[in-house]
């Protein structure tokens, strides 16, 4: 009797299932600071208690992307342990704050399949839910995978590729409750930009770069217990097309999030990633680079404390983010993520 696990193949998927990942994951305050080490993020409510205090929540909060890889590592084991590429993100929103000492499971359904001309994978779409140790949900988002199939010959199955919208209505952006930006202090950043500040079509470059190192890489995704062979196993990458093992693309979210204080310190919460693509694989030894284009801004209803800025946030490598490369012009791009952030906003009426 077999003991150990394969894990899903693309032809073990089924449109409407859903997907109960075992066990759960309490975070700790151990994780935000190890998750702080490797990513080096400067944003003061996440790390400051007094910051967030002063704002009115009860405490720091998990960093948002945090407890996003956290849910996500928690999916792979049933979703992308064979997965050939992570290709995208939708719809995803950060439902409710989460603080050291909470407890997170999560789920899935499979809500699209699509087999490639090749025969060999096939994309697999999943709308995932983190919850808490009440059950409240914390975070949803949709993703889609490439996943290799165990045999080739499988009949491929209709197609059903899921519509999603093209960002989340900012009607649907949840603030944390309690939170009040309305006295915020500039000196928490030492930036005193604030929403007004900011512009439809302005571009930022952030400057600073970060070369990736291979023992960073596998330590971080280790701590999202996420366990693809794509970022672990060289003797399988190097019958790859890559040859060595991908950094996980999510380590390429972490670092631009990080990189964009330089010039968006004041977005101090992430509510939502509108769509995302992993452009290119990234590899130890690459130096990441970012850059942020303004899309949309919004005013959040019965707010005058905070608003809504809508991000493209692009992530390159080896290349100046000063010279604003943009995937389909530039063989430099690594990642765009299309965000919205909450910034404060000068009081004036909402």
């Amino acid at each position: 009797m077999q003991k150990s696990s394969r894990g899903r193949f693309f032809e073990h998927f089924s449109i409407g299932e859903t997907l109960h990942h075992p066990g759960s994951r309490t975070i700790g305050a151990a994780d935000a600071t190890l998750y702080l080490a490797l990513f080096g993020g400067r944003f003061p409510l996440q790390l400051s208690a007094a910051a967030a205090q002063s704002c009115g929540l009860a405490g720091a909060p998990i960093d948002e992307l945090l407890l996003f890889h956290i849910v996500f590592g928690k999916t792979v084991a049933d979703v992308s342990f064979n997965a050939v590429a992570n290709l995208g993100y939708a719809d995803c929103r950060w439902l409710r704050p989460v603080f050291p000492g909470d407890t997170i499971a999560a789920e899935s359904q499979v809500i699209g399949l699509r087999s490639n001309e090749t025969g060999k994978t096939g994309i697999v779409y999943v709308r995932t839910t983190g919850r808490n140790q009440q059950g409240e949900a914390v975070i949803e988002f949709v993703r889609w995978v490439m996943v290799a199939k165990a045999d080739p010959a499988h009949p491929a199955p209709i197609a059903v590729v899921p519509e999603l919208p093209a960002r989340v209505d900012p009607a649907r952006l949840l603030v944390p409750a309690g939170l009040d930006l309305s006295g915020w202090d500039h000196r928490l950043t030492g930036q005193k930009l604030c929403w007004e500040d900011y512009a439809v079509g302005e571009r930022i470059d952030h400057i600073e770069g970060v070369t990736i190192a291979e023992s960073e890489h596998r330590l971080a995704t280790r701590l999202f217990q996420n366990n693809a062979r794509a970022h672990f196993d060289a003797v399988l990458q190097r019958a790859s097309r890559f040859g060595r093992p991908l950094v996980y693309g999510g380590h390429i979210i972490s670092l631009a999030r990080a990189l964009s204080f330089n010039g968006l310190g004041n977005a101090v919460l992430l509510a939502a990633i509108n769509a995302g693509r992993h452009v290119a694989p990234a590899f130890p030894g690459d130096t990441v680079y970012c850059w942020s284009e303004v899309v949309d801004m919004a005013k959040l209803p019965g707010r005058a404390d905070l608003g809504a800025l809508r991000l493209l946030l692009v992530a390159v490598k080896d290349a100046a983010g000063s010279a604003f490369p943009r995937a389909g012009g530039d063989a430099a791009v690594l990642l765009e993520l299309d965000v919205w952030v909450l910034m404060p906003r000068r009081g004036r009426p909402a």
